[in-house]
């Protein structure tokens, strides 16, 4: 298995990387897949299947969609050609992707939410079609969003064939906590050791460094526009943004002798809210593993610079090469999908990431990296996904700060200890893939159980 950091982590926007980014790059895909194509196409389709089409209108999965379309791609993505395009688009009933000329769509029309049983192969399920001048479909194709911006056809995912699990031979290939931590013992590399050299098999030096020296600067850049802007989120729930009035408030007491030790608390949590509420407002974020988890890594990183002694950004890249090791052994044996496995899969994925990324940064071995994140993951285990009106907010952006508080709760702990304990990381990411399994699917982001149906929406 071959996971990059680059996978783990990648620059997109708000709010859902399922729902925003995943749509985006099928349609992209399907792009390219028409310009190889013998046929001329008149216009395109597309339909929405399962927890895209009800949370979609709230997850932006029908502007995402339209701008794939269009041509746009999450990682170069610019919010305000965007407005023009989607204006234009709307106006001319058409889009014009680069070396397809002008195609046929209109948005009410071309562009359909199925509210009927999800498509076979997962829950996020999209079917996008090219048509000739009679409107006979002429190429089709089934795509899935299969969690923090990763994409499948329907045959990949049929055949079993996830091409982000293909890649170069690595020097140190585990594909469990129990195989990782073997070969730290055999080799005596630490984890984010044995990360980058598997990442230096597929890459130079400085691309890696400079990779990742990106992700941190996207991350960090996230949080201080969310510290810095207030205002209503968009949507319909008029969630007041409320990162910028709690940061001001907590600068002000800075130095104060009243201060309460468990003010600590509100510095993390409000570094995750800056991050997750600029990702519902569309803003550019990292997924970390993804869009709804995307404020415990940053918010756990900033948080260590802020407030730790001997903090030193010179580790930040072995701080998330740690972590992109754990996201992507919880990727490869369960799910970072919330319409897999709900919440547990996305905001408990991000915590032991972030607590296995701060106890290595803080000098913890790599038994005492692996405990941090068994520790964060098994107490977000349950979790459901309810967003309130299918919008990344409720309960979505303080859940982050409460991860992260969990996150360095759990790093603590770990290095506490001689990194010995009863539940192996392992059986804590099998048992989130059984109780996803088991779960029922009004409670994996389809916003039609828990919180999404209890509170008032309107």
């Amino acid at each position: 298995m071959f996971l990059s950091v680059f996978d783990i982590f990648k620059v997109g926007i708000g709010p859902s990387s399922s729902h925003t980014m995943g749509p985006m790059v099928a349609a992209a895909a399907f792009l390219d897949r028409l310009r190889a194509s013998p046929f001329q196409a008149h216009g395109v389709r597309a339909s929405l299947h399962g927890s895209l089409a009800f949370t979609g209108v709230g997850h932006a999965t029908d502007r995402a969609t339209i701008l794939g379309l269009a041509g746009f791609l999450p990682d170069t993505y610019d919010a305000d050609a965007a407005a023009v395009a989607l204006e234009t688009i709307k106006s001319t009933k058409t889009v014009t992707p680069a070396g397809l000329g002008v195609l046929q769509f209109d948005p009410t029309a071309d562009l359909r939410f199925d509210f009927g049983p999800a498509l076979s192969g997962h829950a996020n399920g999209m079917i996008l079609s090219a048509t000739d001048a009679q409107g006979d479909v002429i190429l089709s194709e089934t795509y899935y969003s299969i969690g923090g911006g990763f994409v499948l056809t329907e045959r990949e995912l049929a055949a079993a064939s996830d091409t982000t699990n293909v890649g170069p031979d690595v020097p140190f290939p585990f594909t469990s906590a129990a195989q990782m931590l073997d070969m730290a013992r055999d080799s005596g590399k630490s984890i984010a050791e044995m990360k980058r050299a598997n990442e230096l098999a597929a890459m130079d030096a400085q691309e890696l460094e400079h990779g990742i020296d990106r992700l941190w600067q996207v991350m960090n850049d996230c949080i201080d526009r969310g510290l810095n802007t207030d205002g209503i989120l968009p949507g319909g729930l008029n969630v007041k943004r409320r990162a910028k009035g709690i940061y001001d408030a907590l600068q002000a007491e800075r130095g104060m002798n009243m201060t309460a030790p468990h003010t600590i608390n509100d510095w993390m949590s409000v570094y995750a809210m800056a991050v997750n509420e600029e990702n519902a407002a569309g803003g550019q974020v990292v997924t970390a593993p993804t869009n709804g988890a995307a404020g415990v890594v940053p918010a756990t990183i900033r948080y260590w610079l802020d407030h730790v002694p001997d903090a030193a950004p010179s580790k930040i890249p072995d701080f998330l090469l740690t972590a992109a090791a754990i996201g992507g052994l919880v990727k490869h044996n369960a799910s970072i999908s919330g319409a897999e496995c709900g919440c547990q899969a996305e905001v408990g994925s991000a915590s032991a990431m972030a607590a296995a990324g701060l106890a290595s940064v803080m000098g913890g071995t790599p038994s005492q990296v692996e405990n941090a994140a068994e520790i964060a993951l098994e107490h977000h285990l349950g979790m459901t996904c309810d967003p309130v009106k299918g919008l990344v907010q409720v309960p979505c952006i303080e859940r982050n700060g409460l991860g992260c508080i969990k996150a360095v709760s759990a790093a603590s702990l770990a290095l506490r200890g001689d990194g010995s304990h009863l539940v192996p990381l392992d059986a804590a990411i099998e048992t989130m893939r059984q109780t996803g399994e088991d779960m029922s699917d009004k409670y994996k982001e389809t916003a039609l159980g828990g919180l999404a149906v209890n509170i008032p929406n309107c």
